[in-house]
Order: structure tokens, then sequence, then C-alpha cells
């Protein structure tokens, strides 16, 4: 994928293969002597029982520029959690894992409730949204990561490449983003940025005329990535959806606070493959089905924060429009996967594209249905600003679960 395209809107980093990463990794220990640098890991307890991130975490014990690797740990019991702490051991460097379900958690999440601030649904969002109070609360590390825990295909470069841009205090860049081929088992992955993302972007220009921030998504190369970096003054402020439009909703909340200026993406694999989700065509509340709606929600209400007017019809001509579109695209992937020597099920993929175009129908007019929704987790400000303590408390509750079932 080497290249040096720019397409102007926001900034691209590609690996072009002239860089040991010996020399990156150098450079990134001498800039976290003045500015310390996180990883925060969602993971469910299920992920421990996978080969995956056992991997990730021997690439990661090889990672000497890291100051802290916060775990957030979700659905798991108290003999889970031990075992999680004694799995997590081997990372060399600082490390904690949060268990989300610990007495002490559930009591500052009733403390969030009775402030009408709590989460209004469990998973990565919220999973995220914790770690980052923790540490917020920590308050000693200038650079903050995410990445998921299913990454088949794990190397600790795609973490180096990831922080550069925002570790480096030469850039003036606050987020990136990474972006990779969703290659793997001989089949073009990426179901969901292929099939619904991309069309419904094009879509969306059609039938609402250009925007600065369709322009703007689609400038990213894999908008769904879940591996990103930023500096750790903008996570106060951070709106995290509560929903499954995390990817997208950080992206729009880059878009909002920081401007295109500020936020760039980096190449971080030559090919990157992870757990894929199920269709589940048949409920409406699981996998795909229910990713591609909150995704659809993300943008709809991002695009009508900035002014636009969303009716019943516009919907019903964006699923028309989105439909051609896809299919459309469809057609270039399989030529492209052909080329490659790649597979792509084009059944399956006409599949997806149908449940997707009546996704887009049915997150419009959920939009329209619920406007008092509440699509974001209140911002940690707000938190501090209406429980001063609940910070200090958090990072208390922490440090306890980690003393009592050492």
């Amino acid at each position: 994928m080497a290249d040096f395209h720019q397409n102007g809107n926001i900034a691209q980093f590609h690996n072009l293969r002239q860089r040991a990463l010996a020399e990156l990794d150098y450079e990134l220990e001498t800039f976290t002597q003045t500015r310390k640098i996180s990883l925060i890991l969602p993971s469910l307890y299920s992920e421990l029982e996978h080969p995956a991130l056992q991997h990730i975490l021997d690439e990661l014990s090889k990672v000497r520029y890291l100051h802290r690797v916060i775990i957030g740990l979700d659905q798991a019991n108290e003999a889970q959690f031990r075992h999680a702490r004694a799995y997590f051991d081997r990372l060399p460097q600082q490390h904690v894992v949060l268990w989300n379900d610990s007495p002490r958690m559930l009591a500052i999440q009733d403390r969030l409730i009775g402030l009408g601030l709590a989460p209004q649904e469990p998973g990565k969002g919220k999973n995220v949204w914790g770690c980052m109070g923790y540490l917020i609360a920590c308050a000693d590390s200038a650079v903050m990561a995410i990445h998921d825990c299913d990454i088949t295909t794990y190397d600790s470069e795609m973490l180096s490449r990831l922080v550069y841009p925002v570790a480096n205090p030469d850039f003036s860049y606050q987020l990136s983003k990474g972006f990779y081929p969703r290659v793997g088992g001989g089949k073009l992955n990426g179901r969901v940025t292929r099939n619904l993302v991309s069309p419904l972007l094009l879509a969306l220009k059609k039938v609402i005329g250009d925007r600065d921030y369709i322009d703007y998504l689609r400038s990213f190369r894999y908008p769904l990535s879940g591996e990103f970096a930023m500096r750790t003054a903008m996570l106060p402020d951070l709106r995290i959806p509560s929903d499954w439009g995390l990817e997208i909703g950080v992206l729009s909340e880059a878009w909002r606070n920081l401007g295109p200026s500020a936020v760039c993406q980096v190449e971080i694999a030559d090919a990157y493959d992870h757990k894929h989700q199920d269709l589940s065509q048949e409920d409406s509340n699981a996998g795909l089905n229910r990713m591609s709606t909150d995704i659809c929600k993300a943008i709809y209400r991002k695009l009508a924060a900035d002014g636009t007017v969303f009716t019943p019809n516009v919907f019903r001509t964006l699923k028309a429009t989105y439909y051609r579109t896809a299919l459309d695209l469809l057609d270039a992937y399989w030529a492209d996967a052909r080329m490659n020597g790649l597979s792509i099920d084009r059944h399956a993929e006409e599949r997806s594209i149908e449940l997707f175009a009546e996704n887009i129908v049915r997150a419009g007019q959920i939009f329209i249905d619920l406007p008092q929704e509440t699509p974001f987790i209140p911002t940690w400000n707000r938190v501090h600003s209406a429980d001063p303590d609940l910070l200090n408390d958090l990072k208390k509750a922490v440090a306890e679960d980690q003393e009592e079932f050492a």
C-alpha cells in the first residue's frame, strides 16, 4: 500500500518502507521522557480465551516506551478477574485491570445513575469511557492510544506508527487514526466499511449536497478502524457515543473540537484481520445488523447538528441512491479482489447491502421518532462538575480492587 498520496483534507502518513522499527521506537522512547504514553485495551473476559490476545501481549512486552497499560475488563466474575490479573501480569509495563463488574465499580455506576450521568448501555463505548476517566484521574499521561484485543495479525509496529504523530512534540496533530487493508484468510474483508460507510457517504453527497463533514469522513481510508491515539488534553471534553457508533463518533468529535488540520491518519499494517461479527440478519439488536443502524444514526446526528434537515422522504431517497451506489462499488471490489487472488462471496455481499439499505431507513425512522434520545455518554468534565470527588474515587476503587483480589 506504500504511496505518498495526500487528498488535502487531512494528513495521511504512509509506510514508505524507509525506516526501521527500532529507530522509530528509539525516537518514541526519547519523547516519553517528557510526555508519557498510555494504552487502553477494552476487553471482554472471553478475549482471554483466544490466542489473539496472547500474541498481542507478547508483542506489547517488547514495547519500552509505554508508561501504562489500562485493561477495561467486561463480563467477568471474581474468579475471572483474578485470572485476568494473573494473565496480564506478563506485561513489563505498569498495568492495571479495571474490573467493570466489581462491587466498587458498580457503586461508582450507582452514583452516576443518581446524577443522571450514567452510560445508558453496556459495551465498548462504556468500557472505553471508564478507562478514559481512570486515565484522567491518574493525570500523568500526555498521549493515549486504544486498540482492540482480537487482532489476529498484531505487531508492535502497529502501535508505534499509530502513536508517533501525536507523541512527536514537533507535530501539531491531536488525533491519529490507523488504516490498513482488511485482508485475511484469502478474502477481502471490511464489509461494513466497503458495503455501508463508503457508499452511504457517496449517496448522502448526492441526496443532500456537498458537506464539509462528508468530505472529512470520506478522507479516511478506514473510518471504522478501532485503532486511534490522541493527546490526553482532549479527553475531558470528549463525548463518547453510547452505542456501536464509537469510531464514527470519535471522528465526529475530532471534527467538532479540533478541525481537520489537527487530525491525521497513518498506515499501521500491510494486512489486518480480527474476529468477525455475524451479519445477524434476523436480530436487529446484534452483530452487523445493530452496528450498521448505530453507524447510520451517528452520521445523521452529526449532519443534523450542522443544520441538515432530514425527513422520511429524504431517507427513502437515500436508501435508493445508496443501494445503487453500493452495487456499483461491489463490482469494483470484486474485480480488485480477483486481480489480487482474493475471494468475495457476491451473494453474501449483496445480502449485506440489502440489510444495510433497510437499516438506513430504520435508523432514519429512529432518529425522527426519538428526538429526545441522548446519544452520548456525558463528558468527564460534566461528571467532575456534578461530583468533584468521583474521578478520585474511581481511581481509589480500581486500586482497592487490585489489592483485595491480588
